[in-house]
């Protein structure tokens, strides 16, 4: 088994380090967020795809540490083999169209410092192809004084995390492997061959960073079509749901994607506008899918406020001054992740016609955009709002007490079962 250093403990990173501390690897794994190093000292997740005991198992066992920095465990810096596989999993967030790699050159340089002859360094976080080659091998070897290649090995694994997904998981999920030599793809899938079922290898990491863009580009551009549609349907009187049942009876290359208010996650709304980029910065010209299905997810928050605003206005009411309880707030179905949510721009755009609007949610705790229902009071309440918009379709909700205790209910999600006050988007 090897020494395993992973910088970045978020929702990819924690899986994977205690993943690897099960199968018998020595991990440490590095956070710059002192809270979340704190928590996994004291044996307690905040990634809802790792259970408390878990970590302290993995912990108990000598097999995980946590820290902000290799010198806080007393590692000794100068030793000869510090790790033998690090793996940055950290944010590459956009910052407006523009990606940010800041982040993963920070976690570079971490390892580049105490990187020695025979590592290996392996990218995990989504980024625009050569990002391996152009940009994170030469930051290790200005940190380092080492080669790549020679003296060390380089490669790219995109992470595949869903979360709160109990069928597709980090051991189940074909795992992409690269890297920038023959002999570095061996040790990069050495490692990942401990941790997962199946690797698929290919010939070099911009290959796996565009597979992984990709996925999510596909998705996004799929979600957009049928949004798109979706508006459609109900501008001519058409069940957009009944339509799908309908297309699907054809049993071949139809997918079942289905409308909502918008796609959140620090994939899909970010990942496809990386390609986008560097498309424009490289070639001159705009990635038409890219682009335009981002507008389309981007216009639908607005498309409920609208869709809100009409329903009052056919019972006699107007949206200012009216009082709203928006059900889920997470960017997905049972979790607390809020990242790009369309939850968020569902309550702006509601908000800004004037709205009054409160939100309830099972799993999230830490909102402050707007008052909260607490989700044990959501029976005893929910007749206070003039209309109940289901943004996100948690388990936990009881969808026909809702439907039946509702004065108007918008269904984003198809959850509630027909009735004469409930309206799907």
């Amino acid at each position: 088994m090897s020494k395993v250093a992973i910088v970045g403990l978020g929702y990819v990173g924690l899986p994977l380090a205690v993943r690897s501390a099960e199968v018998g690897h020595e991990v440490i794994g590095v956070d710059t967020d002192l809270r979340r190093i704190e928590s996994l000292r004291a044996h307690l997740s905040y990634v809802a795809d790792v259970a408390d005991d878990r970590i302290q198992t993995v912990t108990a066992g000598g097999h995980f540490r946590a820290t902000t920095g290799f010198d806080g465990l007393g590692v000794d810096l100068t030793s000869s083999n510090v790790f033998d596989v690090g793996i940055i999993a950290v944010p590459t967030p956009l910052r407006g169209t523009t990606p940010d790699l800041s982040f993963v050159e920070s976690a570079a340089q971490t390892l580049g410092k105490v990187l020695r002859p025979g590592g290996t360094v392996v990218l995990e976080s989504t980024t625009y192809p050569g990002t391996t080659e152009n940009l994170l091998a030469g930051i290790l070897e200005e940190t380092s004084g080492l080669v790549v290649g020679r003296d060390f090995h380089l490669g790219f694994s995109p992470e595949r995390i869903d979360p709160g997904n109990r069928v597709h998981t980090l051991e189940n999920t074909p795992k992409l492997v690269s890297a920038t030599t023959v002999q570095g793809l061996g040790c990069v899938r050495a490692f990942y061959d401990t941790i997962v079922e199946t690797t698929v290898p290919v010939s070099r990491p911009r290959v796996a960073e565009l597979a992984k863009l990709f996925e999510n580009i596909q998705a996004n551009v799929n979600i957009a079509l049928i949004n798109e549609v979706a508006t459609i349907c109900h501008d001519l009187d058409v069940d957009v749901w009944e339509m799908l049942d309908a297309s699907m009876t054809k049993g071949h290359s139809v997918a079942y994607w289905t409308p909502g208010p918008g796609v959140g996650g620090h994939c899909l709304p970010v990942d496809p506008l990386y390609l986008a980029w560097q498309v424009r910065q490289t070639t001159g010209r705009r990635f038409l899918f890219a682009d335009l299905a981002d507008q389309v997810n981007k216009g639908r928050p607005r498309y409920v406020a609208q869709r809100v605003e009409t329903l009052l206005a056919q019972v006699g009411s107007g949206i200012a001054g009216s009082n709203i309880l928006v059900l889920g707030v997470a960017y997905k179905p049972n979790v607390a992740d809020v990242r790009e949510s369309p939850a968020i721009d569902v309550v702006n755009a509601l908000a800004k016609r004037g709205a009054g609007v409160s939100v309830v949610d099972p799993y999230v705790t830490d909102w402050s955009l707007t008052p909260i229902v607490p989700f044990k009071d959501l029976s005893s309440r929910i007749g206070e709002f003039d209309v109940v918009v289901v943004v996100t379709n948690h388990r936990d909700f009881d969808y026909d007490q809702i439907g039946k205790l509702a004065t108007l209910v918008l269904d984003c999600r198809n959850a509630i079962p027909p009735g004469p006050n409930v309206v799907r988007l």
